[in-house]
């Protein structure tokens, strides 16, 4: 089969869809890959690398994109838009219940869409969003952190305190994967924190991880009307696969907090669990609303590429050699594989999906 890998064009988005030790394993099965001019070299991997793993490097990216399957990290944008074709199988991170306009564009196109988060296990693990979600949640922290800073415009809290200064507080929405590693970074920093979840089951698990260490409550409206407004660093964690991330801080909490606190939305990629967060990019991270620093940059691995494609790429790419070998049959071979699917034939396939867009189920 013939594997296009294009050069991401969001914002700063410095990973890349397959690592050169990708392509040499698809390569060693048979299959040809082609990769745009300089895809991989804010990961670290040049265009000698790739041709070395038996790669063909190509200067253009509708030559990149021309191909039976495209393997990408972040969904297409608008530029984009025009390369996909019918028949084509794209496989990458696409959060269709946040854009709209690219779901209707991946209908008209007639392309097969996969995406990473929505490939699932029995045990409803995600096991391509899981790596991007445990650096992102690290991130999160590091990212919140240096935002706090007053030249960042932040309110001046050192998260870890010093002895005789209180430690800042974190506090934390979600306790799945992303929630627990920014817990991780946020205690290994000497912060305060407090994590909200609904799941009394996961809040059992988390303390078996953190002991007392971490304050873990469960999520009410109440409870959050308590937590938010003294937080210095506020997290959206908030995961619901295939959905929009529903809001569960209301603007008018946000107004209680105080001036220079910080809002990392790591859910903004879902449309964000906080009213008042909308997208950021990494070239423009930030921004001030109701006194609040907010943070949402909805591609942070991208921040870490090196890190993060390899990351990626340990998980996908038993799913991208299987679908290479056995193209869309693939999804009959593998159930886990086959939830992934969105969008085929000009039609919506997942169920979660068809819900938030009832009215192009066509």
């Amino acid at each position: 089969m013939e594997i296009g890998v294009p050069k991401e064009t969001k914002d700063q988005e410095f990973r890349v869809g397959l690592s050169p030790g990708s392509v040499r394993s698809l390569t060693e099965h048979g299959h040809s890959v082609v990769v745009e001019t300089a895809a991989g070299s804010g990961a670290g991997f040049s265009d000698s690398d790739y041709v070395q793993a038996g790669a063909t490097i190509v200067s253009r990216a509708k030559d990149a994109w021309n191909r039976d399957l495209v393997v990408k990290v972040k969904e297409p944008l608008v530029p984009e838009y025009d390369y996909l074709q019918k028949g084509q199988k794209l496989f990458t991170y696409l959060h269709l219940a946040a854009d709209r306009r690219l779901t209707e564009h991946l209908l008209d196109s007639g392309v097969t869409a996969i995406a990473y988060e929505t490939v699932e296990l029995p045990d409803k693990r995600l096991p391509l969003l899981a790596p991007m979600s445990i650096i992102a949640g690290r991130l999160a922290v590091q990212f919140g952190s240096h935002f706090l800073e007053r030249q960042q415009g932040g309110r001046g809290v050192l998260l870890g305190g010093i002895p005789g200064v209180m430690p800042g507080k974190v506090v934390i929405l979600g306790g799945g994967v992303v929630g627990t590693e920014a817990a991780r970074i946020a205690v290994g920093m000497g912060a305060r924190v407090q994590i909200l979840d609904i799941s009394v089951d996961r809040l059992s698990y988390l303390e078996s991880i953190f002991g007392s260490r971490v304050e873990l409550l469960y999520s009410s409206t109440a409870q959050m009307e308590s937590v938010v407004p003294d937080a210095d660093l506020l997290i959206g964690a908030v995961l619901v696969l295939a959905r929009r991330a529903p809001i569960l801080v209301p603007r008018e909490l946000v107004e209680q907090m105080r001036p220079g606190s910080v809002i990392v939305d790591v859910a903004v990629d879902q449309g964000g669990c906080i009213e008042t967060v909308r997208p950021t990019s990494h070239s423009h991270p930030t921004y001030v609303d109701a006194g609040v620093v907010h943070c949402g940059v909805p591609n942070m691995p991208g921040a870490v590429p090196w890190t993060a494609t390899q990351a990626l790429n340990n998980s996908t790419l038993p799913y991208v050699l299987k679908l290479a070998n056995y193209g869309m049959s693939a999804l009959d071979k593998d159930p886990v594989l086959a939830k992934g699917l969105n969008v085929q034939n000009n039609h919506l396939i997942h169920p979660a999906v068809q819900e938030v867009f009832p009215d192009l189920m066509g």
